[in-house]
């Protein structure tokens, strides 16, 4: 009985820890980028442009489609997220510029790297991204 308790105690503890290492911390953005507005104009000249860039440096975590699923995603600690989600969708252009551009953990920091033309050109490709 006392072996069945203990196992049971520890397969509880180690859920619960599993669980908590499972969260993602929340990604703060701050208040100036939230209400930012992309920009480029949405167009398709922007949307191609985003594309080709997306592609050369996203899709490998992100996937071609964003959901995610792309060839390094597997190796990484967390989940790269699905762009396609109305989660994501929903978020401001500010939100996801932000995001793009400073990065995080295993979110590469773009700032240096992208224009900020070219981020914005990827926001407007990753509105396309919906289901």
């Amino acid at each position: 009985m006392k072996t069945l308790k203990l196992l049971f105690v520890s397969a509880a503890a180690l859920m619960l820890s599993a669980t908590l290492v499972a969260q993602p911390k929340p990604w703060v953005v701050p208040a100036n980028f939230k209400s930012m507005k992309s920009a480029i104009a949405k167009s398709d000249v922007s949307t191609k442009a985003g594309m080709a860039i997306y592609t050369k440096n996203c899709a490998s975590c992100h996937g071609k489609a964003g959901l995610g699923d792309g060839v390094k995603a597997r190796a990484l600690k967390n989940s790269p997220g699905d762009f396609s989600k109305p989660e994501f969708q929903s978020l401001s252009d500010g939100d996801v510029f932000y995001k793009t551009k400073t990065g995080r953990d295993e979110m590469p920091k773009y700032e240096g790297k992208l224009t900020d033309e070219d981020i914005w050109n990827i926001v407007n490709y990753m509105r396309t991204l919906k289901k």
